[in-house]
């Protein structure tokens, strides 16, 4: 699922927990929906190409998808980083596998 409502995103940025690396930053928040989400904030001012951009959050949206049941009931945004121009699609799929195996350890230990 999606996260529509920018009083949403606002939560997340105001509350979250954060893990970064590899081009991406991940803040999740707990929600109240009954299911994870997912929202992208993919800067123009990092990737300028909005081919780049759409590739990027396909990725993105196709790894959570995959990975969604692992996650409690939580918001997630995925940030993009200024180093993001460096990775290859191979290096990213890598590194949501990492970034989506600590936020599932993070909610563990706080639930």
């Amino acid at each position: 699922m999606k996260m529509n409502n920018p009083r949403d995103y606002s939560r997340v940025f105001r509350k979250a927990k954060r893990v970064s690396g590899k081009g991406l930053t991940i803040l999740t928040v707990e929600n109240s929906v009954g299911h994870p989400r997912l929202g992208l904030a993919i800067a123009k001012k990092h990737l300028k190409l909005a081919s780049r951009r759409n590739r990027l959050k396909r990725i993105i949206r196709e790894s959570f998808r995959q990975h969604q049941s692992d996650f409690t009931n939580i918001d997630i945004v995925v940030l993009t980083r200024p180093d993001i121009t460096k990775r290859e699609s191979a290096e990213l799929w890598k590194a949501l596998e990492q970034h989506w195996l600590t936020v599932v350890a993070q909610w563990q230990k706080s639930s």
